[in-house]
């Protein structure tokens, strides 16, 4: 209940809301980062223009034998925390109080992805097992219990046990663990807080009886990512067991067709099922774009308020479902989308790099320009997404003047209207201009030997979301032309950790190629489940005048990424 109303909701999970694994620019070796207000916000303004009333947050963090440093936890050492990774958990909950959305905690994870019993087990030199009834473990674990519900916010100066945005304590992420573990923490939690919700966090369809029964367990929650009737079946059934004692929600779901998610959103909405919330919404990049998770399955992330490039798993048909249902579970009259705030425009210091803060809701963006000697501001893009790629230029202005000085600024739409414009940036000399070649296809290649394959979510997950890259055979080669003397050439690829994975040639002719002298930076990635492969960037930057043709040779374990082509005013023989 919220005061004298039933309080049902259809929203999403928000993992990276207060700590980011996805920071998975290409020159970026450490996935993690915190959030920043711009990013929280968004994310919270996404989940009320959607309708939802609740977000579901991941785990709180925790430090991993033997890594580094320069990685942010939320829990160093038993009862030892990082101030930082707790403000930005702060902000999340000002924010949320802002814009009037509830946000659900889960306090530590039985998976590895964060860090969870296992790492707390470590900290002590012992197994993950004993983490669930060892009692220094379970007292270690308390202090980070006691830690976060008796903090006092940074931001506002209200404690989380006295926080109205705080929907309630979840006591885990899927946890496998004997049920008394469960009892014993959601009791300590009482003696602090009695004014949330304690959600028993267990990795099971199916309700157990000591949860239902347990006084210090208020709320019950599953996760459903079986065969879509087992789902529905199951859900019923705890729907049966709950009845007249204790509320009930689906906790997470989803990874599955349009169909399957309708058919089980209809379900708990018809059958007085609390709530229901889906897997996952991701939100924008202070960057540029959107942070981007690819499931295993292929589905999501989902990205307000949907986008084409989501169209391989139905996202803007799921995202305008769910939105639907949102205000339907309440009666409440779908309102149509809000008008786009302004967009903030980054700092440019290269016409073929342009980027910006996204706007909440918005589909699109329209690109305008002035010379710096006029007042006249010349749209020169239209409709151009934010959500194509990930980690990369969201631009370029490929119809930039050598020698000219330019400024840009940008507008936001969708459905609903246009906003204002964003701030100005520039002015932006061009000193040369580019051939950039996302490798989405064969359109900016002049030529190939051997046999090439344009990639698009094979791999995405090694090759930090990128969905456009080429890979070849050994002894392949792709050949680009020049129009005019190459002052620069890059290659962004990714490799096996190999660091032979192309030779650059170069000619003023397609005959007698010559090597070019080639500068190689690596960027060792992150050791995860993932595998990620090894970014590399080879740069060439001395170039004989007239040479126009160059070559990448494929030798062995790589993936083209990205190719640039810098040249000059002087036009080639």
């Amino acid at each position: 209940m919220d005061g004298e109303k039933e309080f049902r909701f259809v929203s999403f999970n928000i993992p990276n809301l207060h700590y980011i694994e996805d920071y998975l620019a290409f020159d970026s070796s450490n996935p993690w980062r915190l959030p920043d207000e711009f990013e929280i916000r968004d994310a919270l303004e996404s989940i009320k223009q959607l309708g939802g009333k609740v977000a579901r947050i991941y785990v709180l963090s925790v430090r991993k034998q033997g890594e580094s440093k320069k990685i942010i936890r939320h829990v160093e050492a038993p009862g030892i925390f990082n101030e930082d990774a707790f403000k930005a958990l702060d902000k999340v909950m000002q924010i949320a109080n802002e814009v009037g959305v509830r946000v659900i905690i889960p306090l530590v994870d039985n998976w590895w992805w964060w860090g969870g019993p296992l790492e707390y087990a470590a900290f002590r030199g012992k197994k993950k097992e004993e983490f669930w009834t060892d009692p220094q473990l379970i007292s270690d674990f308390k202090k980070t219990v006691e830690f976060m519900v008796n903090r006092k916010n940074t931001y506002t100066g209200v404690l989380y046990k006295e926080d109205k945005a705080l929907f309630g304590w979840e006591t885990g992420n899927e946890l496998e663990c004997p049920f008394s573990w469960n009892a014993e923490i959601a009791r300590y939690i009482k003696t602090m807080d009695n004014n949330h919700v304690v959600i028993e966090g267990t990795h099971s369809q199916i309700l157990s009886e000591e949860a239902i029964n347990n006084p210090d367990i208020d709320v019950l929650s599953t996760h459903h990512y079986s065969e879509v009737n087992k789902s529905i079946k199951n859900i019923l059934k705890n729907k049966d067991l709950s009845k007249g004692k204790k509320p009930y929600f689906v906790g997470e779901f989803g990874l599955t067709s349009p169909e399957n998610i309708k058919a089980i959103v209809d379900t708990v909405i018809n059958n007085d099922v609390s709530g229901i919330m889906i897997w996952s919404l991701r939100f924008h990049n202070r960057n540029g774009g959107f942070y981007m998770h690819r499931e295993n399955t292929g589905s999501g992330p989902y990205r307000f308020p949907g986008f084409s490039s989501g169209d391989i798993y139905n996202e803007k048909d799921i995202i305008n479902f769910m939105r639907t249902k949102a205000y339907e579970i309440d009666d409440r009259k779908i309102p149509p989308l809000e008008i786009p705030t302004a967009p903030h425009l980054l700092e440019i210091t290269d016409v073929y790099d342009i980027s910006w803060q996204g706007s909440t809701g918005a589909s699109s963006y329209n690109v305008e320009r002035r010379e710096s000697n006029s007042d006249n501001w010349i749209t020169i893009a239209t409709n151009i997404s934010d959500a194509e790629i990930a980690y990369k230029p969201l631009f370029m202005d490929t119809t930039a003047v050598l020698g000219n000085e330019y400024f840009y600024r940008i507008t936001a739409l969708n459905e609903s209207g246009t906003s204002k414009p964003s701030n100005e940036a520039g002015p932006v000399g061009v000193n040369s201009l580019k051939i950039v070649d996302e490798l989405a296809d064969a359109s900016k290649i002049l030529m190939n030997e051997g046999n090439i394959e344009f990639l698009n979510y094979q791999d995405i997950n090694k090759a930090k979301e990128d969905n456009s890259r080429l890979k070849a055979d050994s002894g392949a080669s792709i050949i680009y032309i020049s129009p005019k003397n190459i002052s620069l050439f890059k290659v962004f690829a990714f490799t096996d950790n190999s660091a032979c994975g192309v030779t650059i040639l170069a000619s003023e002719s397609l005959e007698n190629f010559s090597p070019l002298i080639t500068k190689l930076e690596t960027f060792p990635p992150y050791k995860n489940f993932y595998g990620f492969f090894a970014p590399v960037v080879y740069t060439c930057e001395e170039f004989p005048v007239n040479l126009k043709y160059i070559k990448i040779l494929f030798n062995k374990g790589v993936q083209l990424s990205r190719t640039e082509i810098e040249y000059t005013g002087n036009k080639t023989n």
